[in-house]
């Protein structure tokens, strides 16, 4: 009896320990590195439409954006005409920057 009820014991906090976890939410790190958006330079740079690689690669920048646009080695092709154009085609909001 006492194993069972040990066993019982075990699979409660269990569960609970996975109701707990499932609700922590989980930070991705990302690995904010302009070089990544290269494949966005044609559409970007001639307005040619952005690759599914750009867009991809565009996707997974986007926290970094506004310090791409802080970046004076940078801002020229982040605040391009073209720029904002590649960001609505992938789906990515164009940051608002403060």
């Amino acid at each position: 009896m006492k194993k069972l009820s040990f066993l019982a014991l075990c699979v409660v906090v269990v569960s609970a320990a996975m109701v707990i976890l499932s609700e922590v939410p989980t930070a991705e790190a990302v690995n904010c590195s302009p070089f990544q958006l290269i494949w966005c330079l044609p559409a970007i740079t001639r307005g040619t439409r952005p690759s599914d690689l750009c867009c991809t690669k565009l996707d997974e920048q986007e926290p970094c954006l506004c310090g791409y646009i802080k970046n004076p080695n940078l801002q020229q092709y982040v605040n391009s005409p073209h720029a904002r154009d590649v960001s609505a085609t992938c789906g990515v909001p164009y940051p608002k920057c403060s």
